[in-house]
């Protein structure tokens, strides 16, 4: 497995990577020792690739092309290291993250199979005209895409077409459930299958405890990168601190200082990171960013959700649960305390909701997850 250290990238596949490991594979992970302790505990052993991404201090430009360069950067400059690892002991089967592209030259230099591991969407049919058109008239794309296809020329990938080689790969194991796909009618299903998330059984990240007295659970987190948000932290605790019948996680990471957030109430539970599946298995509602994990997380719990949506494609995902039918988007200036508290009282209320959360929770239980995803491997090492 190759990879890149931004955690929202690496955790929805430790626990494939954990079950090829449980069932007797030798596995290597080739990653930033950022991350290194997160895939020392599936098993697998580590190869040290430094990453130039900047996901320490999560400092990503907003002009996407320049974001976009950040990736071919951290391609060129991780390529050598991963031949020094693998040219004298090659993998039977490479497994690698949408922004590993180095994973991807080097397989195909030594004409090894190659899977690409997708925490998020897989381009549809249409995905060149509905989206990368634009893309590509964005100022520095030409620039960009002449880098590409010249680092792509001396890689000794056989995929040379920029296009393909970034947006069509051969074979793909999409981490997340069909119903978050746009367009999936769209989708090649002949190069993707979808496996849903995969996750480990609940409590093996950490046990939570649900309040004897609660009669309901309500969990608030903006997943590991966009959380230094007080101000809304601060309409949650309004909109729901001393709310009757409900007890309230809220997860605030470790960028925002607790003292910030003013008196907690009674009813609120403050953390600076919690084991998320673990409480959702026990919660009645989700505020969520839509980061695609966490969407995944919250359908799989089959609670109703309220969406803020922080940055990139969490737009994307927040409206398709909507569509969906089992949540309300309200965008972080929007988010008053009493549009929160209203959007949860309205979602709870809704027997439609349930039921729609109910049928989501068990189409994404039977897309297989973790154990599919290992059979699916094991079928393509033959």
């Amino acid at each position: 497995m190759a990879g890149i250290p931004a955690v929202s990238h690496v955790l929805p596949s430790l626990e494939i990577i954990r079950e090829l490991v449980a069932r007797g594979h030798r596995v290597t992970y080739a990653n930033d020792p950022a991350v290194g302790e997160l895939i020392a505990g599936t098993g697998a052993e580590l190869v040290p690739c430094t990453s130039t991404l900047p996901v320490a201090d999560n400092n990503w430009p907003d002009d996407p092309i320049a974001a976009m360069g950040l990736f071919l950067d951290d391609a060129v400059q991780a390529l050598p290291q991963l031949r020094a690892a693998y040219d004298h002991d090659p993998a039977d089967l490479y497994l690698y993250d949408i922004g590993a592209y180095a994973a991807r030259a080097l397989a195909e230099s030594q004409n090894r199979p190659i899977v690409q591991l997708s925490p998020t969407f897989v381009a549809w049919k249409s995905y060149d005209q509905d989206v990368a058109a634009d893309l590509w008239q964005l100022p520095g794309a030409d620039a960009y895409r002449a880098r590409f296809a010249q680092w792509l020329a001396g890689s000794g990938a056989s995929t040379t077409d920029v296009d393909i080689f970034s947006g069509r790969p051969a074979r793909v194991l999409a981490l997340i459930s069909r119903a978050m796909q746009p367009h999936s009618d769209q989708v090649d299903t002949g190069t993707v299958t979808f496996v849903g998330p995969c996750f480990g059984l609940p409590g093996k990240e950490g046990g939570w405890t649900r309040p004897a007295e609660a009669e309901n659970v309500l969990l608030i987190s903006l997943g590991s990168a966009y959380t230094r948000r007080p101000d809304f932290y601060r309409q949650c605790l309004a909109a729901f601190g001393d709310l009757p019948g409900w007890h309230v996680v809220l997860q605030i990471g470790r960028h925002t200082d607790p003292r910030e957030l003013g008196d907690i109430p009674a009813n609120v539970e403050v953390h600076s990171w919690v084991p998320q599946r673990a409480i959702l298995e026990q919660s009645d509602a989700f505020v969520t960013h839509a980061g695609m994990g966490g969407c995944g997380e919250g359908l799989l719990a089959g609670v109703p959700m309220i969406a803020v949506p922080q940055a990139a494609e969490q737009f994307m995902n927040a409206d398709r649960l909507v569509e969906l039918g089992v949540a309300r988007r309200i965008d972080t200036q929007d988010a008053t305390a009493e549009a929160l508290r209203t959007a949860l009282s309205e979602l709870v209320a809704d027997p439609e909701v349930a039921r729609r959360s109910a049928r989501l929770q068990a189409d994404a239980l039977a897309e297989g997850g973790t154990a599919r995803a290992a059979d699916l491997i094991e079928e393509l090492l033959g």
